[in-house]
């Protein structure tokens, strides 16, 4: 065993150590130990946050998304849908038109996304378990039906059951009519009825804002003839998306771009990344503070045992070995606590994910307990900052006792 390692492992294990010297390095396996333990499970909690966003968006938004670069629409025909569904690993093309739309249902009225759907959106069962009230039906039997948010529906105090009330959906006209007219809501707006067949629920930004009707319903509402917002696809089963994403977007050029789920909501997946950044670096921050107890333990140690040190120099030792007895000393305590705080850490994180023991607190969350997921790379990059943090406290310490002269005590 390496003489340094083997002093210091003495040292740490002495029964004649001062007192308040052993009180100071338990307090400081304590500090590491809880600093390691609380970064973790915050780590660990905005991996969980993030897989929740990405796992509710992801029952709304589609697998893959075709949007114009520039503008709001672009041209979709027979050749190009062709195109596309000929791409391999392509299943499903659903053509779409969104656009803002004033909705209307008896005395009530706001302002919500109009999502105009193709008929074989139904096949893409992004909606099928989101479903709360009706049925998930944009057609049926000749009449077409709205399908709303569960926030639309409140605010509007819509009752899918009631067959008497239709939904009515407003839309600004391009050119205004000619003449007299009285009614500035059917002279600058264009209106169309719909049933409201059924009501979805996932995350408050969708259930708000969105409703979806047919295709024919939105393009004849918005003028949308032969034009289109985005396309979404659904891809086959065990087929990398990312395969599938290449080669659209090397077939359909610059004009038009291809987007995975997650570059669908690239911006709010990156906040989320620099908050966790942030997190990481405030607490290894405070882990560099509870180090100043590692600091204070070493230096108050390199004076209890100068004339320990003393000696070893007299019998030949050189300086690089007394720093190293001391570097040493750090890192044992700093492992001590590291080790037990991953621990803690690892056990707090799976008792979260098992038993949910900390609630999310409202009755309106997607999921009763905060989620809770487990990455390598939390537990490695913790680990790293921790022997970094070690490092820099010990080393002053063990530099002083290094420079202990022999004759001082001759």
């Amino acid at each position: 065993m390496n003489l340094s390692l083997l002093i210091a492992r003495r040292y740490f294990r002495s029964k004649k150590k001062k007192n308040f010297i052993q009180v100071i390095s338990n307090i400081s396996m304590v500090g590491v130990a809880i600093g390691t333990m609380a970064l973790v499970v915050v780590l660990s909690v905005f991996n969980g946050l993030e897989d929740l966003i990405r796992e509710s968006y992801n029952t709304f938004d589609p697998e893959i998304k075709i949007v114009p670069k520039r503008g709001k629409t672009f041209d979709v025909n027979d050749s190009l849908l062709n195109v596309i569904q000929q791409v391999e690993g392509v299943s499903i093309v659903t053509e779409v038109i969104e656009d803002k739309a004033l909705l209307g249902y008896q005395d009530a009225t706001m302002t919500a996304i109009l999502k105009g759907v193709s008929d074989n959106f139904i096949e893409q069962n992004r909606l099928n378990k989101a479903m709360v009230h009706g049925e998930l039906a944009l057609k049926k039997d000749g009449k077409s039906f709205a399908i709303l948010g569960r926030g639309v529906q409140y605010t509007l105090s819509v009752s899918p059951s009631n067959e008497f009330y239709a939904l009515q959906v407003f839309s600004p006209k391009r050119e205004t009519e000619a003449g007299f007219n009285p009614d500035p809501m059917t002279r600058y707006f264009k209106r169309r009825n719909i049933m409201p067949g059924g009501v979805f629920a996932i995350e408050k930004q969708f259930d708000a804002n969105y409703v979806l009707v047919p295709l024919d319903f939105a393009a004849n509402l918005f003028d949308y003839a032969g034009k289109r917002t985005a396309l979404e696809i659904k891809t086959m089963e065990d087929i990398k998306i990312s395969q599938v994403q290449e080669s659209l977007q090397e077939i359909l050029g610059n004009h038009l771009e291809v987007l995975n789920s997650d570059q669908q909501h690239e911006s709010l997946l990156k906040a989320i990344k620099i908050e966790k950044l942030f997190v990481y670096l405030t607490f290894s921050f405070i882990l560099a503070v509870a180090s100043f107890n590692i600091f204070f333990s070493l230096s108050m140690l390199a004076i209890d045992k100068k004339k320990d040190v003393a000696m070893l120099i007299a019998m030949g030792a050189r300086k690089k070995v007394v720093r190293s007895v001391f570097l040493y000393e750090g890192a044992i305590i700093a492992f001590i606590g590291t080790v037990s705080g991953l621990a803690v850490g690892l056990l707090v994180c799976w008792a979260q994910q098992t038993f949910g023991l900390v609630s999310m607190g409202m009755q309106t969350a997607i999921v009763d307990a905060y989620p809770v997921k487990m990455q390598f790379t939390d537990f490695f990059y913790t680990a790293v900052s921790i022997t970094i943090i070690t490092f820099l406290a010990s080393y002053r310490p063990a530099s002083i006792a290094a420079r202990t002269e022999v004759k001082d005590f001759l």
